[in-house]
């Protein structure tokens, strides 16, 4: 016999009515790992990454204004390694829990014929502006300060904070945006970071 809305201890229909909101949340952030699509143009697609106008300058300015950190990850149609950083880092809850709560990601594609805005205004490819800043390898995250208050006159690659060229395990993955969001590239290089966070 089902339990009447006002027995007491167990479930009932109100008390299931004001948990669903937590239970969907739950169940969202459980399969947020398994979210990645491959799309038409050959790239996986996380659905938490920054849907954006294209314009770094306002990208960063949002994610500050958010409390976040701006990073843009470069891609390559076919690139095993950016299919890994798909399939295995973001299919890791804590990574993505991280990256989520700390970082607005910009996906961006290597030879991409996107028109994008750079912090110096130039409107360039995805393509031109990735030749721009010397990414030569996918995938590639390129950080960036907590504000773009004059980035635009600095030389492209001394916008940077940091820069992961190539993949990383998971570990040193996480290890990495800690890196950018705890500002510990002011004190020292990443290798530094990791040699301390190991003791």
């Amino acid at each position: 016999m089902p339990r009447s809305s006002n027995s007491k201890g167990g479930l009932t229909r109100r008390s299931v009515v004001a948990l669903a909101p937590a239970i969907l949340t739950l169940s969202r952030a459980s399969s947020a790992t398994a979210e990645a699509v491959l799309g038409d143009d050959g790239l996986y697609h996380e659905p938490w990454f920054l849907n954006s106008f294209l314009d770094l300058s306002d990208d960063l300015a949002g994610a500050a204004d958010s409390g976040k950190r701006f990073a843009i990850m470069w891609e390559l149609r076919g690139c095993p390694y950016c299919r890994e950083t798909h399939l295995v880092n973001f299919a890791d809850p804590e990574i993505v829990s991280y990256i989520r709560a700390n970082f607005e990601v910009l996906q961006l594609d290597l030879i991409g014929l996107r028109k994008v805005v750079d912090f110096d205004r130039q409107e360039l490819t995805e393509k031109d502006l990735a030749e721009k800043y010397a990414i030569r390898f996918t995938p590639t995250f390129q950080f960036f300060p907590g504000f773009a208050e004059g980035l635009g006159t600095k030389e492209p690659v001394a916008r940077e904070v940091a820069r992961a060229p190539g993949y990383l395990k998971p570990r040193h993955f996480l290890a990495m945006f800690r890196f950018v969001r705890e500002s510990a590239y002011e004190r020292g290089t990443f290798r530094d970071f990791l040699a301390g966070s190991a003791r």
